[in-house]
């Protein structure tokens, strides 16, 4: 195995991680997790929960220092996920239901940083 992908595949583990614990953070505030990793063609969703009538399409991202946590996401990746979660929706979601998109960045040492709504098309 080359180094370029034995780095690939400890960031592959380290993503992991921080989904499982944005999902252990989100089902302590009362979410249930409909899903994990949802790949269509348009993108992916890390999280899919919901709360009440309101289903939230999460993306989560792990960084190493708290510092990297501010540019973690962008506006290409939320159009990415946006995108995703559109094509998910029909899957997760009932009529009356309210849809968002959020966020959950996570770094060692740090508490979770919950972002909701962060996607207005």
């Amino acid at each position: 195995m080359s180094r370029q992908e034995a780095e690939r595949r400890k960031a592959e583990q380290k993503g992991r991680r921080g989904e499982s614990l944005a999902a252990w953070y989100l089902w302590l505030g009362g979410w249930r997790i409909l899903a994990k990793r949802q790949r269509v063609g348009a993108g992916e969703v890390d999280l899919v929960a919901r709360k009440g009538r309101t289903v939230a399409f999460v993306e989560v991202k792990w960084r190493s220092t708290g510092a990297a946590l501010d540019s973690a996401i962008d506006a290409r990746r939320l159009k990415r996920v946006a995108r995703a979660a559109e094509a998910l929706a029909p899957r997760f979601a009932k009529a009356g239901d309210h849809l968002r998109i959020d966020v959950i960045l996570l770094a060692p040492g740090h508490w979770p940083r919950h972002m909701a709504n962060v996607w207005q098309p």
